[in-house]
């Protein structure tokens, strides 16, 4: 089993490159997305829910994740979270069975922040794209899927977004074993990286 790190920031293109490689590998992997494991805030106010950093490492329930990935190394499915952006909260009665695999690959902002999720991983790749083309992306995924509005997304990425991005998820590109540039248009590397892994397998 080989487990795969693949980090970036928010709109690089890191969903795209999963995407590009769970489709040549096919039934071989299965994908571990952060925002799954997002602590849950049903308890907050709706001012501090509105106020809530999704992009800071405190945000995520590394010592869950930890636990899941170390049961799927061992064989073991996993019962994996069920967190909806627009209530902030994780689903008390819904989770995702999800199996063992050739592949597991954990996709998320924050991933390489954390080093004991880090030790875990065989890969870990970064996908880094200029910060415009994120602005953009971030902005229609927001709007489209979570239904926020202009001002919020401009606000958000000028208060939170920007400024994690610099401190805690750009930093921790240091600890990438390959980084792609050109976000997840970048198909020779995505070539290379999908040689790469199916190579290991065979081995």
């Amino acid at each position: 089993m080989l487990i795969i790190g693949i980090a970036g920031g928010s709109g690089s293109g890191k969903t795209t490159v999963v995407k590009a490689i769970t489709e040549k590998l096919k039934e071989r992997v299965v994908v571990i997305p952060q925002d799954s494991y997002y602590k849950d805030s049903s308890h907050l106010t709706e001012e501090e829910k509105r106020n809530q950093n999704f992009d800071h490492p405190d945000a995520i329930d590394f010592k869950l994740l930890q636990e899941h990935l170390k049961e799927l190394r061992n064989g073991k499915a996993i019962e994996q979270p069920v967190y909806s952006y627009i209530t902030c909260s994780r689903s008390k009665t819904e989770t995702i069975t999800v199996e063992p695999a050739d592949v597991i690959i954990i996709e998320g902002i924050l991933i390489f922040t954390c080093k004991q999720i880090r030790d875990l991983m065989d890969i870990k790749i970064f996908v880094d794209a200029d910060d415009d083309d994120r602005l953009m992306r971030v902005m229609a995924r927001d709007i489209i899927e979570r239904g926020k509005t202009v001002d919020w997304v401009i606000e958000r990425y000028s208060k939170t977004v920007k400024p994690m991005y610099l401190q805690f998820i750009e930093p921790s590109k240091r600890y990438a074993d390959i980084i792609i540039p050109q976000g997840g248009h970048n198909k020779v590397a995505i070539d290379v990286i999908s040689a790469t892994i199916e190579k290991a397998l065979d081995k």
